[in-house]
């Protein structure tokens, strides 16, 4: 067997590990075992797998400072506070709690990373439906999945897998609105529109008016005032094309500091929460992708984009999307984006194709449990609160719910978005 085909053979057996979790095995076992069985039966020399490590450092920088800012919003309250005020608006209504939630939960995204709408938010609003004794309280859980997903493109920080389909070349944030804030909104609309009608007769059930909104502790205030300080550093940065790991990471933490200093909270407390597996995870998938890179995988999907753009670039950019959301529920965004991010970057393929590749990656996942690292973390939380939807469940309302935010999404980008 050739040293390609064995390269081939581990990526895939580490990434169905990732998304299959056999033995219920953390997901950076497989990726980072996989990842040292191609170093060690020297199918990848160390120094490649060195590059492949330092490729990510962007991504992990700012997934650091990301989760410290999520576990600082969990460990203060703040999310429990916000899904109390949601409860409280929704005076009983099912239907008006759903919108509010899902606004709650676009937000939370698009400021905060799909991540953390999955890990953080996700309790805070099974608390919410409990408080408000809501028989079926599904519907409202699955906006925190959904909602992770499509308003996951908003801004350059709303997803960790916008920083790998872009690497260095993140366009700045006055460059990132007029490519995707429309399809943005369709996406969202479109998921909010047909989510909500799948949940039609769920959301006829009565609800309890919650009155009391809890007071948001001194740590929650000063979470509030750190995590808005730090989207504006953000959105400062972005503006500026300043790569957004560090900052986010010097905001995370400043933050955090704040919040412990004026909370007399010890370090260890957030820290030992923190789910740090992520890192080496996607360290693991970059790797993975260097090897595959090594195979000629990257050149053999160079080509035929490359040829394919000079005689119809927006039919090949409308089939770059589709096919790219697709795969991504087959392998999970993540490495799907490295590997189409990197042959787009290797063609010097027009940006329609990037755009179109970067909105496939972000809502493909909304198809299956499988599709993002996001979606991974929600079913996680989901357990935890007691709660559970069978892969095939959530197959069927994905086949309901991706496609039209996908094709009006893809549409809004390719057809409204700026030229070039």
């Amino acid at each position: 067997m050739s040293p390609q085909a064995i390269i081939w053979i581990v990526a895939a057996v580490a990434t169905a590990g990732v998304i299959i979790r056999p033995f219920n095995w953390p997901e950076a076992i497989w990726a980072v075992t996989g990842a040292a069985l191609l170093v060690l039966s020297g199918l990848l020399s160390p120094s490649n797998a060195i590059i492949g490590v330092a490729n990510g450092t962007d991504v992990y920088l700012f997934l650091a400072g990301m989760m410290l800012l999520a576990e600082i919003a969990r460990y203060t309250g703040l999310f429990d506070w916000l899904a109390a005020i949601a409860t409280i608006w929704a005076r009983g209504s099912a239907g008006r709690l759903f919108l509010l939630i899902y606004g709650v939960g676009t937000i939370v995204t698009a400021f905060l990373s799909n991540d953390a709408t999955a890990v953080v938010l996700t309790p805070a609003v099974a608390a919410a439906v409990r408080a408000a004794k809501a028989r079926h309280p599904l519907p409202y859980l699955l906006i925190c999945a959904f909602v992770a997903n499509a308003a996951s493109f908003v801004l350059p920080i709303s997803n960790p897998a916008n920083l790998v389909v872009y690497g260095s070349r993140m366009p700045a944030l006055m460059d990132w609105l007029p490519r995707y804030l429309v399809p943005s909104a369709l996406a969202i609309t479109a998921t909010y529109g047909v989510l909500r009608w799948t949940q039609r007769a769920a959301l006829k059930q009565p609800l309890a008016a919650v009155l009391v909104l809890p007071e948001l502790s001194v740590g929650g205030r000063a979470a509030a005032l750190g995590i808005a300080g730090t989207a504006i550093a953000l959105l400062a940065s972005s503006a500026r094309d300043i790569p957004l790991g560090l900052p986010t990471t010097v905001a995370g933490t400043v933050t955090a500091a704040f919040v412990l200093v004026r909370t007399r909270t010890a370090p260890w407390t957030i820290i030992k929460d923190i789910p740090w597996g992520v890192l080496p995870l996607v360290a693991g998938l970059f790797v993975l992708v260097q090897a595959l890179d090594q195979t000629g995988l990257i050149d053999a999907l160079s080509a035929p984009l490359r040829s394919y753009a000079r005689g119809a670039e927006l039919l090949t950019a409308w089939m770059a999307g589709i096919v790219v959301a697709l795969a991504a529920n087959l392998v999970n965004n993540l490495p799907a984006g490295l590997v189409a991010g990197t042959a787009v970057h290797s063609a010097n393929a027009p940006d329609q194709i990037t755009r179109a590749i970067l909105i496939g990656v972000n809502l493909g996942p909304n198809l299956s449990v499988t599709g993002s690292l996001a979606t991974i973390l929600w079913l996680a939380a989901l357990r935890r609160e007691g709660h559970a939807i069978s892969a095939t469940s959530f197959l069927k309302l994905g086949l309901m719910v991706m496609p039209p935010a996908l094709i009006l999404a893809l549409g809004g980008a390719l057809l409204f978005g700026p030229a070039g």
